[in-house]
């Protein structure tokens, strides 16, 4: 095999992995939610009569937005999560398009999830493992 021919093949195949190592970390191995608000996989939506509650899961950590069903007008919304042991984190205020994201770590305990937009609101109603 000629000289050349060798560094073609040699070139082209550093070409290739160095393609592949720049894809793999370009594509990170968990999807993102909408807008990049909570990274991490979708675990669970719970759905309301005006919203629902999105929950994600990345490692030992979960993090939730509360998004209701019709966005554009202002209107109160909150979402809490709170792990076995440890306080609720809470974000509640006037929005128009999300509450939260809100983040705590897991770990193998349960949680209690709850969401509110306007006047409709979800609770898991006690402890869940997710």
């Amino acid at each position: 095999m000629a000289m050349g021919a060798m560094r073609r093949r040699l070139a082209v195949g550093l070409a290739v992995l160095t393609a592949s190592g720049v894809l793999g970390v370009a594509v990170p191995g968990e999807a993102q939610a909408a807008g990049g608000q909570c990274e991490g996989r979708k675990v669970r939506t719970y759905t309301f009569s005006t919203g629902s509650v999105k929950v994600y899961k990345r490692g030992t950590s979960l993090c939730a937005i509360t998004v209701p069903k019709r966005v554009g007008s202002p209107r109160t919304m909150m979402v809490s999560l709170q792990t076995r042991g440890f306080e609720a984190v809470r974000d509640e205020g006037v929005y128009t398009k999300r509450a939260g994201p809100v983040e705590s770590y897991v770990g193998g305990r349960k949680v209690w999830i709850k969401g509110r937009v306007g006047n409709g609101s979800y609770s898991t109603g006690g402890w869940v493992r997710l």
